[in-house]
């Protein structure tokens, strides 16, 4: 049982030169590689988004044939991961967090189909690879920015779940603020939810009425409150700073392609094997990168920012690693 090799559109196939003669028997017919996204919520949403615009990039390139199914409960996951890959599709791609234990049970299943998940845990072979938004880099880039820009030394985080991969870009946006501003306090919630700006927006103020002048918008609403309030935010996983001019400093973005790109390839030329395929989140791979409105950050808060990200890129600085939820200091 191993992963046979698929081919691109734009691949090109030769010719018997000599006679003229098409090859013929045993030539493979071009196709692209089949693949199946499933996610839990709109794909609209900020951490999908990223994931859905690298395969959709991919697939108008010819390299893939993408379909998707969104906004599938739980309780659903498992049958919609079954009936991909009763299809056909050559690798899915999702997240399941939650759902380990099925869809890790799924892909036992169906040993010939390739797997990509998002997840906590770690991959099995020979199918089941993972995959997280590794961008603690640009987010203690972002703590940086904020650390040296905050006037009230108060800076508001809310955050959806206490979960690792919420908590590590959490703690590493703190301890860029930790390196330029000692002083610097923080007041941290959660609000138990992956979409609910009311309930973020809400969090914000309060935050903000007990004294932070800059917010960490982890979640959609954050940025709302900071705009009503006239204070400045940081933005996560997306650019969200034409939505909200004037108030996002700086955002940690994340970059799918690198990831996608390579899961493709290998699915593509047969050689799939189940791999954490995280590191390509790494700003080195160009799966992160830190965005900056200029016109709201003093020259010489970017200056030390950008020698700080040229260190990380160049392996001369390594950003903690921190999973352990992050805590308010009052």
């Amino acid at each position: 049982m191993g992963f046979k090799p698929f081919f691109t559109r734009r691949a090109l196939f030769g010719a018997v030169a000599s006679a003229g003669l098409l090859l013929s028997a045993g030539a493979a017919l071009a196709q692209s590689v089949k693949v199946a996204g499933i996610w839990t919520l709109p794909v609209e949403q900020q951490w999908i988004s990223r994931i859905h615009k690298a395969l959709k990039a991919a697939d108008e390139r010819g390299d893939i044939e993408y379909v998707w199914s969104e906004n599938v409960a739980n309780t659903d996951y498992e049958r919609v991961m079954r009936e991909y890959a009763e299809s056909g599709v050559n690798l899915i791609v999702g997240e399941v967090f939650g759902l380990e234990r099925a869809a890790r049970k799924v892909a036992r299943d169906y040993p010939e189909t390739a797997f990509l998940m998002g997840s906590s845990f770690g991959p099995v072979a020979p199918n089941f690879s993972v995959f997280d938004n590794w961008i603690h880099e640009p987010s203690y880039l972002t703590g940086m920015i904020a650390g040296a820009m905050t006037e009230s030394n108060v800076i508001g985080m809310v955050g959806g779940y206490a979960i690792p991969e919420v908590n590590r870009l959490m703690n590493a946006f703190m301890d860029g603020a930790r390196e330029v501003n000692p002083d610097v306090k923080f007041l941290v919630n959660f609000i138990d939810s992956w979409y609910d700006p009311p309930k973020a927006k809400e969090s914000a103020f309060a935050m903000m009425d007990a004294g932070a002048d800059i917010m960490y918008a982890e979640r959609f609403g954050v940025s709302d409150a900071a705009v009503e309030r006239g204070v400045k935010a940081i933005g996560n996983v997306i650019d969200t700073s034409a939505d909200y001019p004037n108030t996002i400093l700086a955002s940690a973005l994340w970059h799918m392609e690198p990831t996608i790109d390579r899961a493709i390839a290998n699915v593509a030329k047969g050689t799939w094997e189940a791999a954490d395929y995280g590191q390509y989140s790494f700003m080195a791979y160009g799966g992160g990168s830190i965005v900056v409105d200029e016109n709201l950050v003093p020259a010489d808060v970017l200056a030390r920012v950008r020698e700080r990200e040229q260190e990380i890129k160049d392996g001369l600085f390594r950003v903690n690693v921190n999973d352990a939820a992050p805590v308010s200091d009052k």
